[in-house]
């Protein structure tokens, strides 16, 4: 089932059961999800909690994602469980948490980890959540959209880009693009794998590591990471750049957890998570901290400042939402929150594609404002902002399809239309009809043969 030189490796690595591991890969992967704990705060029922991440849960069985509404209003994220151990990282990297810090995803697609990231910053920092690839950039955007989350923008850049941002940020996470030993549960990650591919990802690796180390500020932290059991894409790296940058690794404490195998190779820290250990899929990770740095003053450019923000738009801004009005702008007939000071905006806008600058607020047309899909559920929008159409599981399924729907008993005008008091996403009440404004690029494609029955997660109360 897997390939004879991966059998041949494994068993030369001492700190890997060979045998427990590859009986592992055997079986089933187990299915776990993380809570958006700003939007849903019940705990899935028959659940086990994660004990690395304080809303992460393993479920019983996989149901239809795709058929959940709470999953579509950014409710919780679908992620693998060794992945959720980002949060023990973060917490012991960055204390007490009360200090801003600029973070960045480097290869943010499809989201799972940058979700992850923007929780745990909060208020407290900004995010600039990238991926290179333009259908997955679309992908990140979407998924960051949904959980809501105020803190965070979304790049469309080749790392090389970055390093025109030397000593921007704090904390840089590479979850790199890597061999896929640790997701061998899936036959394409079998098929694809060859000892040419991991001599390749391990090259390509050390690139990106090279084009990202001048945009971390000294004293910053690089959380790098990979889905693979391979050495040279792991410790060899970690070892290569501690060598040949002003850098060393930071220990982790993993006491608390069972099943995670501690790494030291030539005094180069890691930190394993191998199925038949851990209840999740293959991860290394390792953490470094930045001892030196010796930068030229970043020049800012001048910002993109697009049409002048008028009286009316700040008002509506005041009226939806609950946005601090120095981080209003205005691109063209969009109105966007920023998450990002002045100078920061303008050093990332004048470096990287920019593909999510903020959260949209709305767009200005001759007759009015039109509230934008990610508003609706964004933590941003007031509450008392719209009228709400509760929806029942048909109602709110037929929404995301953008089916016809008949009109509510409610207010003519805007309606966020919501199932379980969560927001989807906005529709217009016209009288004779409700306009559909969930977007056409989101929607449900895939055939319902028995519409109203539920497959999908079960909560308790």
């Amino acid at each position: 089932m897997f390939p004879d030189r991966f059998i041949q490796r494994i068993r030369t690595q001492e700190y890997i059961d060979a045998d427990g591991l590859l009986h592992s890969l055997k079986e089933a992967s187990p299915v776990s999800i993380r809570i958006n704990d700003s939007k849903w705060s019940r705990k899935p029922h028959s659940s086990k909690s994660v004990p690395w991440c304080t809303t992460g849960y393993w479920l019983g069985s996989r149901p239809s994602f795709t058929l959940d509404p709470l999953f579509h209003a950014g409710c919780y994220y679908p992620q693998e469980a060794s992945g959720m151990f980002l949060e023990q990282i973060f917490k012991q990297v960055t204390g007490d948490g009360n200090a801003y810090i600029r973070v960045l995803d480097l290869c943010g697609a499809p989201g799972g980890k940058s979700t992850h990231l923007a929780s745990l910053l909060g208020s407290n920092g900004l995010l600039v959540s990238n991926e290179v690839i333009r259908t997955r950039a679309s992908v990140l955007a979407e998924n960051i959209t949904k959980w809501g989350a105020s803190n965070s923008m979304v790049t469309q850049s080749d790392p090389s880009a970055f390093s025109g941002l030397e000593g921007f940020f704090d904390l840089i996470l590479v979850d790199a693009p890597c061999s896929g030993e640790g997701m061998f549960r899936n036959t394409v990650a079998v098929n694809e794998w060859s000892e040419e591919n991991t001599n390749h990802c391990s090259e390509r690796q050390r690139r990106i590591l090279t084009d990202i180390w001048p945009a971390l500020k000294e004293d910053g932290i690089l959380i790098y990471s990979t889905c693979t059991f391979n050495p040279g894409e792991n410790e060899a790296n970690i070892k290569w750049l501690v060598s040949s940058h002003q850098a060393k690794c930071v220990e982790l404490d993993v006491s608390e957890y069972a099943g995670i195998t501690e790494i030291d190779h030539q005094g180069i820290k890691g930190y394993g998570f191998y199925p038949g250990r851990i209840k999740g899929e293959g991860l290394f990770v390792s953490v470094i901290r930045k001892t030196g740095f010796s930068a030229r003053k970043n020049p800012v450019a001048r910002r993109n400042q697009g049409k002048e923000l008028q009286r009316s738009d700040l008002a509506i801004v005041k009226e939806w939402t609950n946005f601090t009005p120095d981080k209003i702008f205005r691109l063209g007939d969009e109105i966007y929150y920023s998450p990002a000071s002045h100078e920061d905006y303008t050093m990332i806008e004048s470096r990287l594609k920019l593909i999510r600058p903020g959260i949209r607020i709305c767009s200005v047309k001759k007759n009015g404002f039109i509230p934008a899909h990610e508003l609706s559920l964004s933590e941003g929008l007031r509450r008392d902002a719209f009228d709400r159409w509760g929806l029942e599981y048909d109602q709110a399924i037929s929404y995301l399809r953008r089916d016809t729907l008949r009109p509510p008993d409610v207010s003519k005008g805007w309606i966020v239309a919501e199932y379980e008091d969560v927001g989807l996403g906005f529709c217009n009440n016209i009288g004779s009809r409700i306009n559909n404004y969930y977007p056409v690029e989101w929607r449900i494609r895939m055939s319902i043969t028995k519409p109203g029955v539920k497959d999908i997660i079960l909560w308790d109360n």
